[in-house]
């Protein structure tokens, strides 16, 4: 499995308040670009894996609201976290 238990604590650590602090918008966000350069990856070798495909549109949409909700809320939080996980802007 990709996905540990203590992969998941590690990026909640680096980008989150805490290990624990699941609910950040900005461990949130990291959570999810972690899965999706893996499923990116997985489908470069399986391009025809459409469920997969599927589930990683929906990745990048959950991605992109919480990003629009960082930029909404707090200007200076959506910065940072774009800058550190480099995301295009």
């Amino acid at each position: 499995m990709y996905l540990t238990k203590e992969k998941k604590a590690e990026i909640f650590a680096e980008y989150g308040a805490s290990a624990s602090d699941t609910g950040s918008a900005e461990g949130q966000i990291a959570l999810f670009s972690f899965r999706i350069n893996h499923l990116t990856e997985h489908l470069k070798q399986n391009r025809k894996d459409h469920n997969t495909e599927r589930s990683l549109i929906a990745l990048v949409g959950k991605r992109r609201k919480l990003l629009n909700y960082l930029k909404d809320n707090d200007i200076e939080r959506y910065r940072a976290i774009v800058e550190k996980l480099g995301l295009r802007k």
